[in-house]
């Protein structure tokens, strides 16, 4: 088969797309022929050598990628037989090997592909949709509330624009462009509008006719999140789940509000990500049932997942476009 693996961290270069031995499947796995891998901003830094406490550098060489989906075209021992020939998708979990046309997972991390669902917004909901349905967890919307995205052309973005637009909300969706804004608005979004102009506070709050934001969902941090937080009115909330504004090898975010600050508004900010979402979901079980959710919900047609494609012997390409942020939605490789 063909793959794109790493033999040296560095830049997107570094991603060679090569012949490799065909992987087996082991006892309890399938494996599936991969019609779309999914590409996450966490994979170009994990590239560039990246380690924290979350997230530890892989050993090389590799193949990226821990997204796929595709037909289930072998089986290890143990896996029923019905299973074969059936369209899947799974989250491989921290075990790489999605940048491929096979690859192998385990039987009991495979969901099989609804009705009318491709294999690319199947990627967009597994992983992306999941995380959007847990930072959800946190608050419970209603058409009482304001929302701001920060990141709203973005994969997570776009589906909170859709989920809040759902639940009632009014919704501010800030992208980096005019033509993002576009998309933005086409979603739904109340409002749309370029984070990179200096006047988009003034415009919104023009906008809003005096309502205040009661959450603010924070995909990119710096002055981006620091003038939606300046939109938040008392009991408002700032949910952060990125700070791609800090640039991909930051620990953590660098806007962050005092103690003082946070009181003397009577406002609310956390990290919605990691162990606190684990904890708000019940554990890995509920990562899997947000999968099972996320997934029919965009076969439903309840939200409409943001796709950039990009075959996958251009996944260098695919990494040094998303790092530069000239994708909209969740970027997917397709074979």
């Amino acid at each position: 088969m063909h793959a794109v693996r790493l033999h040296a961290f560095g830049p997107a270069e570094n991603l060679v797309h090569e012949r490799v031995e065909d992987p087996e499947p082991g006892p309890g796995q399938v494996r599936i022929a991969v019609a779309a891998a999914g590409v996450h901003l966490l994979d170009t830094a994990l590239r560039s050598g990246y380690n924290s406490a979350a997230h530890t550098a892989p050993e090389l060489p590799t193949i990226p990628g821990r997204e796929v989906a595709g037909t289930v075209d072998a089986l290890g021992d143990g896996v029923d037989a019905s299973r074969l020939g059936r369209r899947v998708v799974a989250h491989l979990g921290m075990v790489p090997g999605g940048y491929a046309e096979l690859a192998v997972t385990s039987a009991e991390k495979v969901h099989e592909l609804p009705a009318g669902l491709g294999e690319a917004e199947a990627i967009a909901m597994i992983g992306t949709g999941r995380t959007t349905l847990g930072i959800l967890a946190f608050t419970e919307l209603s058409s009482e509330d304001v929302v701001v995205v920060t990141s709203a052309a973005g994969g997570i973005g776009a589906l909170l624009v859709q989920y809040a637009k759902h639940a009632g909300a009014t919704v501010v969706g800030l992208a980096g462009g005019p033509a993002k804004a576009e998309r933005v608005r086409a979603l739904g979004a109340d409002i749309a509008l370029d984070y990179n102009d200096p006047a988009w506070p003034d415009a919104a709050r023009a906008a809003l006719g005096g309502r205040a934001a009661t959450v603010v969902f924070d995909g990119v941090g710096g002055e981006a999140a620091r003038a939606a937080v300046g939109l938040l009115g008392p009991g408002g909330s700032h949910l952060v789940f990125g700070w791609s504004a800090d640039g991909l090898n930051s620990n953590g975010p660098s806007f962050a509000l005092s103690e003082a600050e946070l009181a003397e508004r009577g406002i609310t900010s956390r990290n919605v990500l990691g162990p606190a979402m684990l904890e708000r979901i019940g554990g890995p079980e509920g990562l899997r049932r947000l999968e099972a959710t996320a997934l029919a919900d965009a076969a439903a047609g309840r939200v409409t997942p943001l796709v950039t494609r990009f075959p996958l012997a251009e996944a260098a390409a695919a990494h040094r476009a998303l790092e530069t942020r000239r994708t909209v939605g969740k970027v997917v490789l397709v074979p």
